[in-house]
């Protein structure tokens, strides 16, 4: 690959990245929340209650991310945490019932956001570019200095 084509790739992933996250953001602000937030609030709908240790492996985000991200949760009314009865030094986080209520409206906005994102695909089916994508996160996820393989939302995008 010559420089040409590196630029245009990696200025095309960053055009994505950022003209989605724009989307994602609009979309999530009338439930006072963000992209990351959804993530945590989907993760803890399909675990069931977790630490917050659990949390930042299955989000692949940083301990203190998940700690300032759950604190913002709980002040929402959407999150409760709990200390851990087996384990004094993990906290437990778990979905209150407002943040349950959230979830149906929460999903349709996350599908809106897809629809505005693949409306003018016309080169590739759906499918197909969610299997370069799925790659694509695979590849660049594959020399994980942690070596703790994909994070859990990123093995996602394997699912029908």
């Amino acid at each position: 690959m010559n420089f040409d084509q590196a630029d245009a790739l990696n200025e095309a992933i960053r055009a994505i990245g950022l003209r989605h996250r724009e989307l994602a953001v609009a979309a999530l602000a009338p439930f006072g929340i963000h992209p990351g937030h959804k993530l945590l609030l989907l993760e803890l709908d399909a675990a069931g209650a977790c630490t917050q240790a659990q949390l930042a492996t299955a989000s692949g985000y940083e301990p203190p991310t998940i700690t300032l991200s759950v604190r913002q949760l709980e002040a929402a009314g959407l999150v409760a945490r709990r200390q851990s009865p087996t384990d004094g030094r993990a906290t437990i986080v778990e979905l209150t019932e407002m943040g349950r209520a959230l979830l149906p409206k929460l999903r349709d906005a996350w599908r809106h956001v897809a629809e505005q994102t693949v409306a003018g695909l016309t080169t590739v089916s759906f499918e197909q570019l969610t299997a370069v994508l799925s790659d694509l996160a695979a590849s660049l996820s594959a020399d994980d200095a942690a070596g703790g393989g994909l994070p859990r939302y990123v093995t996602r995008l394997n699912r029908p």
